[in-house]
């Protein structure tokens, strides 16, 4: 008897999860052993990380555990550091030890992005990017810790620099997160005493001459209508220049302090795709043919954001034209690549993956968004009600999906939470000013 297929599979994002799941689901036990590695012990769907944010869902509600589901994978939790496919072997590095090597016969290569960084002086030391949960949860913690700073001090310089929050990148994510977040604040001053609406700024930075390229251009214009009429400041064909020291400067010439500083400004490829022997595109990506096989090698499969796949919708216009690094891709294309690797088991033909665009969706705050569906452009509730309908629908397992629904249900019913547990981030500050080696501010 023939041994199983060993299926390798390097990042447990949405991409990395489904893949397993399709293949736990329609390979019998015995013909496939799929080991899944990450750094990470869960799976973050990320669409969800503004409304995380801003407290209208539980933080915990929107990550899965992949030993819960992928019960009949080998689960990880380690990094990929090298793969060597000429020897059909991948080393990993524990968060502890030694590394070692694991040998395989398919290869599944998603392993995500990271935060397209600029060289911007002062970006990395003061910018905090919006991938992740921790990200969020931090984000949030972040930006009640400013109410409460400005309500306690009588400085207006100290004031002004707590209360100005500066959102870099006007996508999806920088709008939604923009958005979310000034709704939250707004309510959580109604407890706060000495602050008002009017004293916080809010400035979206944007280098192109729209936010939301995703949608059509009036729906863009719509959006930045509204954001402006929430006094959210949108500014178009405008770039970073510096932040040292938490001074922000602006390429239109404008200068002020701000102790918050998001950087959503576009993603690049998981940089460990260049400890690899795979071929890799001008951008640092995986080249692919659309049946998410990568180009030149054999028994190698891709997709997500470390993927360069030909969107077959837009070949008619644009030979060369790709898919999008967004979520609405990562979705559909899981699912194909999932089939197409078991055909491959079987020795079955694969097909290839064609987006069908169906719309999109955004949310800005409770009770607030854009939407076009199928040509169709929603604005207000009904769009916000479509950006939660469908994104519900693609939250992985009915665990998730139920407690997700239980959040918004009793939200209707309650008052939003707006707690600052900043704690969080320096959780041993009690202890060490206990034992001497630590002086509060």
């Amino acid at each position: 008897m023939n041994r199983p297929t060993r299926v390798l599979i390097v990042g447990g994002g949405y991409v990395g999860m489904y893949t397993a799941l399709g293949i736990q689901r329609k390979l019998p036990p015995g013909r496939a052993e799929i080991t899944v590695v990450d750094p990470h012990s869960n799976m973050t769907y990320q669409p969800f990380l503004p409304e995380a944010a801003a407290g209208s869902v539980e933080p915990r509600h929107v990550v899965v555990s992949l030993r819960r589901v992928l019960r009949r994978c080998r689960v990880l939790t380690a990094a990929v550091t090298r793969v060597e496919h000429a020897r059909r072997i991948a080393t990993v590095q524990p968060v502890e030890g030694e590394p070692y090597e694991i040998p395989y016969d398919l290869l599944v290569m998603c392993p995500g992005s990271v935060s397209r960084l600029l060289p911007i002086p002062g970006l990395a030391d003061h910018g905090i990017g919006f991938k992740t949960i921790g990200e969020a949860i931090y984000l949030r913690n972040h930006v009640l810790s400013r109410l409460y700073l400005a309500a306690s001090t009588p400085e207006p310089r100290i004031r002004r620099r707590a209360l100005t929050f500066v959102f870099v990148g006007g996508g999806y994510a920088g709008v939604e997160a923009i958005a979310e977040l000034e709704d939250m604040a707004r309510y959580a001053l109604r407890t706060v005493d000495g602050v008002e609406p009017r004293d916080m700024r809010w400035v979206l930075v944007e280098a192109a001459t729209r936010i939301m390229p995703e949608v059509s251009p009036s729906l863009a214009a719509y959006t930045a209508q509204r954001l402006a009429e929430r006094d959210i400041d949108v500014r178009l064909s405008t770039r970073l220049d510096s932040a040292t020291g938490g001074r922000l400067v602006l390429s239109d010439g404008e200068t002020f302090d701000a102790d918050t500083l998001v950087w959503t400004a576009g993603v690049k490829a998981n940089p460990m795709l260049s400890e690899t022997d795979l071929p890799l595109d001008g951008k640092g990506r995986l080249p692919c043919h659309a049946d998410l096989t990568v180009r030149g090698v054999e028994g190698v499969f891709a997709a997500g954001d470390c993927a360069a796949v030909p969107d077959l919708s837009k070949i008619a216009q644009d030979p060369d034209a790709l898919c999008a690094p967004s979520a609405q891709h990562a979705v559909r294309q899981a699912r194909r690549l999932s089939a197409n690797l078991v055909a491959t088991v079987y020795g079955r033909p694969r097909e290839n993956y064609v987006h069908a665009y169906a719309g999109s969706v955004a949310s800005l705050g409770l009770y607030r968004g854009v939407a076009e569906i199928y040509g169709i452009k929603l604005r207000g509730i009904l769009a916000w009600f479509m950006h939660r309908t469908y994104h519900v629908s693609r939250m992985p397992t009915f665990n998730r999906k139920v407690r997700v629904l239980a959040d918004w249900t009793a939200a209707l019913f309650f008052h939003r939470e707006v707690v600052a547990l900043g704690q969080l981030q320096r959780p041993r500050t009690e202890f060490e000013v206990a034992a001497g080696k630590y002086e509060l501010p």
